[in-house]
């Protein structure tokens, strides 16, 4: 365990990607392979489930310091991260236990899920006084599920790559999967990640994906493009559809299914397993599964011109016959620990094929994006499935026509277009060594909100009023008895120097405190960004919105012209 908090402490002491790359390579040039093996599962973002619940550890800690709830709190709100606190004030050892990271985490805390308190209070202060603080600090967020560190995946795969001498994106196709919950990191899963490459590697990946292919965000003006993309023909154009986008993996006689965060979830989509008759072999295809009801659409996807059409003819406000639903349908099953017949009934899904990774065996990633397209779309017509359709491609005689039709984005539910390099290969990652995938989005939704609520951020904003509860006037400015309802949080979007103004602002003009919350007066207006907007019977505003953040600070906007529920009717309409 030592060993691995001391490359915690490196590698949260700098923000240079060299010097953790350094520390990366040092720390895995000398672990154990068991010791190595939980250590990248960790750093490449692995997030075992809490095996402790926070209240017990809270409760665990005072009784250890001896200090009363109210202090407790108080120096959590100072620190503003529950496992630096708890190890502060827990008494520590002057030197931490020998034994490794392999060894703590299957002798000592993977066995603590599920315990009642009672031994839970026996078992954790002997083994927290056999560590160093830092140690500790360590041992408590591994418990707690919150392990996190600057460092990306990328970095982890880089490190590997350069103490075993291997191609970095050799390393990365290893990694797919490592970190999906049902993994279990070893030492004999270690050394196939820094193996020699060998001829049969690829003939014995049995359900494993290929690294997911990720687009870079285009935000130039449309006059702009021909002159830094070229013309428009020379690129594929799809709809950039609002699902989760998955990898279908057919070999040895199984289908799995990979989400992009690299999680197994073929048991969370039972009525995709048919596609296991239909696919040979050694089929992988890169897609979005989305909800899809067949009442509400034609008999394939519309194309573009016919979206063109459609708006020609009918009303601005009809909604056009498509078979995709709203994200939000989707939500209703993925948080769900069981699908009853009612949800799959309710939230059908299909799979919106839009890349062929994989082909009778053969890894087609190193072919041109229009060649595997092709290919695509013959795979899709000999299966002649249901619940595999290609995602449509869009055409345009320019930039400016297909500007135009990306007006119908909100409309079909879809959050713009993506543009992929016809003679892009298929890379790994956000990379451009390979080609190019743009997602061309829509500007978000935005309204303008008045900040009632806030508290303090973690880590380097830990003593900064920092998170924020925005609301909206339930009625129009006339009205005498109108109120502020909060719909939306959010913590990005403003500059630190911003960041800070609000802060001593929040400190000024706090009404109430509630814990660790602040009421404050209603004086700060901004302009709320969010990608989403969906009807919640949860919120008291009676709407969710997805991924809100600062657009700006309104500081030429009085309180009482903010935004009003109205607006987000209008919105959600």
């Amino acid at each position: 365990m030592k060993a691995f908090a001391e490359l915690y402490g490196r590698l949260d002491a700098t923000t240079s990607s060299n010097a953790k790359l350094a520390a990366l390579v040092d720390y895995f040039g000398s672990a154990p392979a068991a010791d190595a093996a939980w250590a990248v599962y960790f750093l490449a973002g692995g997030r075992p489930r809490r095996l402790v619940p926070t209240r017990q550890l809270r409760e665990l800690t005072m009784a250890l310091s001896g200090l009363p709830e109210w202090l407790f709190e108080e120096s959590y709100q100072a620190v503003g991260d529950l496992a630096e606190t708890m190890a502060l004030l827990i008494p520590t050892a002057d030197a931490a236990n020998a034994e490794g990271l392999a060894f703590w985490l299957e002798e000592y805390l993977l066995p603590l899920r599920g315990l009642p308190p009672e031994e839970l209070a026996e078992r954790l202060p002997p083994l927290w006084g056999e560590l160093d603080r830092q140690s500790l600090m360590v041992c408590i967020k591994l418990i707690t599920g919150e392990f996190r560190v600057g460092v990306s995946k990328l970095l982890v795969t880089r490190a590997l790559a350069t103490l075993a001498d291997l191609d970095p994106k050799r390393v990365a196709q290893r990694l797919v999967g490592y970190t999906d919950l049902s993994h279990r990191p070893t030492a004999e899963g270690y050394a196939r990640l820094v193996a020699p490459e060998s001829p049969d590697e690829h003939a014995q990946r049995g359900g494993q994906p290929y690294p997911f292919f990720l687009a870079h965000a285009l935000q130039l003006p449309v006059d702009q493009f021909e002159a830094q993309l070229g013309p428009a023909e020379d690129w594929q154009v799809e709809w950039k559809w609002d699902g989760i986008r998955a990898q279908l993996v057919k070999r040895d006689g199984r289908l799995w299914i990979w989400s992009r965060g690299e999680d197994l979830v073929t048991d969370r989509f039972p009525e995709l397993h048919p596609l296991a008759e239909s696919l040979p072999d050694g089929t992988v295809i890169d897609g979005e599964i989305v909800v899809w009801k067949e009442d509400a659409a034609p008999d394939t996807l519309l194309s573009s011109e016919e979206v063109s059409e459609h708006q020609d003819d009918q009303d601005p406000a009809a909604p056009i016959p498509f078979g995709v639903q709203p994200f939000a349908l989707l939500q209703q099953r993925i948080g769900r620990k069981t699908l009853g017949k009612k949800i799959l009934e309710d939230v059908p899904v299909i799979l919106l094929a839009y890349d062929l990774l994989e082909w009778q065996g053969h890894d087609l990633r190193s072919q041109p994006q229009r060649q595997r397209r092709a290919e695509l779309e013959r795979v899709v017509a000999r299966c002649a499935s249901p619940l595999l359709r290609p995602s449509p491609l869009l055409h345009g005689k320019d930039w400016q026509d297909l500007a135009r039709q990306r007006e119908a984005s909100r409309t079909l539910g879809v959050e713009g277009m993506m543009l992929k390099a016809q003679d892009s290969l298929y890379g790994v990652g956000r990379t451009k060594d390979m080609g190019t995938w743009w997602k061309w989005k829509v500007d978000p939704f935005s309204v303008d909100a008045v900040l009632i609520y806030a508290q303090r951020g973690h880590g380097r904003r830990a003593s900064l009023y920092s998170d924020y509860t925005f609301a909206v006037w339930d009625g129009p400015p006339e009205s005498s008895e109108r109120t502020l309802v909060p719909f939306a949080k959010a913590y990005s979007g403003l500059t630190d120097e911003e960041m800070r103004k609000v802060d001593a602002i929040v400190r000024r003009t706090t009404v109430e405190k509630f814990g660790p919350v602040r009421s404050v007066e209603p004086t700060l207006v901004f302009e709320l960004g969010f990608e989403g907007i969906a009807l919640s019977k949860r919120h008291k505003s009676g709407v969710a919105v997805r991924f809100p953040r600062m657009l700006r600070w309104r500081h030429d906007k009085p309180v009482a012209e903010a935004d009003t529920l109205d607006i987000l009717q209008q919105l959600l309409a």
